[in-house]
Order: structure tokens, then sequence, then C-alpha cells
């Protein structure tokens, strides 16, 4: 014969592993980087955009170079290595645009873009989109 807590002993240990889970934080670390992976985040703080792709890092650098010429800014300074790649270059009204593409993972590459001193969003998020575009 079954006892009353038998039926409530698989429901006592889920909540219990639930209410550890999400007291802990870790819960908020797991479901953000889930979240940034798939979603490909982006995020404009301090003048500066920041979005994480999905993508290779070669094939960002690629689609950064590719970008820059589309747009027809002048030929970017590069400073590159096995892990990051800076692009720095400069519109046509002389504004400096600095572009750096880290590479976070196999398949997550990180693009940090700053225009000028204090940022320039609407800019910022045209060449992002630019670099999108190319991959």
């Amino acid at each position: 014969m079954k006892r009353a807590y038998d039926f409530f002993r698989p429901l006592a240990t889920i909540l219990l592993a639930a209410t550890l889970l999400l007291g802990s934080g870790c819960w908020l670390f797991v479901v953000g980087a889930v979240a940034a992976t798939a979603a490909g985040s982006v995020a404009y703080v301090d003048g500066k955009l920041e979005a994480s792709l999905g993508n290779g890092y070669e094939s960002v650098v690629t689609a950064t170079d590719r970008a820059i010429s589309q747009l027809e800014f002048t030929k970017p300074e590069e400073r590159k290595d096995q892990l990051s790649d800076t692009f720095v270059t400069h519109t046509a009204k002389d504004e400096r645009i600095e572009i750096l593409v880290t590479k976070a993972g196999d398949n997550l590459t990180q693009v940090s873009i700053r225009v000028g001193t204090f940022g320039d969003q609407a800019l910022s998020q045209t060449v992002l989109d630019k670099i999108k575009a190319n991959l």
C-alpha cells in the first residue's frame, strides 16, 4: 500500500532542486549565455556597440574588411593575430572608426565598434549591419 508521502517525494525533490538552482544565481548565467549565443546579442554601452555573432572568427574578419570597402571608408590600419583583429578607418568626414573583432569560440565572435571619441550609435549600427550582410 502506498503512503501519502510517496506521492509527494518526487515533487519535493524537483522543488528543492529548482529552489537551489534559482537561488544560486547560476541559472541567470546559463540563460544569458544561451540567449547570447542563440540570438546574437547587441548592446550599445558607453559609446561602443558590442555584438556577439554566431559565426567563425575568420569569416567575421573577412566580412568586416568587405564592409569597410563597401562603405567606402579609408583603407584601414589593421592589427591582427590569431585571436583578435583591430581595424581603424575613417569616414569621408574624417570620423575615426575602430572595429575590434575577437574570437570567443569556434562559432562565436565578438565585434566592438566605436565611432569617434564619444560614439555614434546610428553609424555603429550601420557598420554592424553591413558586416552581418557579408556573412
